[in-house]
């Protein structure tokens, strides 16, 4: 599988990522289990996926510690492992401990990226303070490379401009046909400024691998609550789903796999789709080993554009 950098760290990851959010616990629903999610890694390190994100939140810390058990299988150099302190934890007495840790429960003396997760609101800590913390710990080789998550440019900028020697190198946000909303001003931003886009819920959390209709959606708590699961957006989102399963049709592929290839596009954009299974991570690898025509990706991108879904 072809690697791009991440930013101008010389890091080097796969086109398509594993995101492991569902690894966290049972909100992703009962069919998810530690066993299979530590396949699902081992799997897609085989099919040439290096990247594994995860988070400290996520389960508590359960995730990282599932990944760390998938990472000793793997093997360490095998991985490029991607976690995320809470922005509850940026102050800068917090920042240290968070990371600490997450290198804890993943097994590992380094984590390849660390992002902050999001922008708190609530306290104010001062970006100044938080990023400081980074910085250190990236100068004492504890982090290769700082990123953040769900920042607008406003917030990249002023998290770039707290860094004195190090920069940030990737931007983690929602990104998917249907909700397209960074190509405003996050996309463009990032372009210029040689920030790589890890592309979160790069399927629309299920919708886009054609797998949800009025009358079927997930009921798992982390989804039964999402407006993406709305009749009026399940049935606004069968316009391009009726383009995705053309393109698929002509490729013998799943609509899953068209709908990650279009969105991969932009050089710069890895999307991390989850995966609870083997072969579910086997699926999503391989949505990066075909390609699409110009027509196709025309044919596509006018669907998306006709396509409104309605979220709050």
């Amino acid at each position: 599988m072809d690697r791009v950098e991440l930013g101008n760290s010389g890091i080097k990851v796969s086109r398509i990522g594993l995101g492991m959010w569902q690894a966290g616990g049972k909100n992703w629903g009962k069919d998810v289990n530690d066993r299979d999610c530590v396949a699902a890694m081992v799997r897609a390190q085989e099919r040439g996926v290096n990247l594994i994100d995860t988070a400290e939140v996520y389960g508590e810390g359960h995730s990282e510690e599932v990944v760390g058990r998938a990472v000793r299988q793997i093997g360490r150099d095998n991985v490029v492992l991607a976690t995320k302190v809470a922005g509850y934890h940026m102050r800068e007495r917090d920042v240290e401990r968070a990371c600490r840790a997450s290198l804890r429960r993943l097994g590992v003396k380094e984590i390849d990226l660390y992002q902050v997760h999001w922008p708190d609101p609530w306290d104010q800590v001062p970006f100044a303070e938080g990023f400081r913390a980074l910085e250190r710990l990236w100068k004492r080789g504890l982090v290769r490379a700082i990123g953040v998550s769900n920042f607008a440019v406003r917030d990249l900028e002023d998290a770039r401009a707290r860094l004195r020697a190090a920069d940030i190198v990737a931007n983690q946000v929602r990104y998917n046909l249907l909700q397209t909303e960074i190509e405003a001003e996050v996309l463009p931003y990032c372009r210029q400024e040689r920030i790589t886009v890890l592309a979160w819920s790069p399927l629309a959390q299920g919708v886009l691998a054609d797998t949800y209709r009025v009358g079927r959606v997930p009921r798992d708590s982390i989804r039964k609550q999402n407006d993406l699961f709305s009749p009026k957006n399940l049935r606004e989102a069968g316009k391009l789903l009726r383009a995705l399963r053309k393109v698929a049709k002509a490729h013998r592929r799943n609509v899953a796999q068209v709908a990650l290839n279009a969105l991969s596009k932009d050089p710069i954009v890895v999307p991390i789709p989850g995966a609870k299974r083997p072969s579910q991570a086997e699926e999503n690898a391989a949505a990066v080993s075909f390609d699409l025509t110009p027509a196709e990706r025309r044919a596509i991108e006018a669907a998306a554009q006709s396509t409104r879904v309605e979220t709050f």
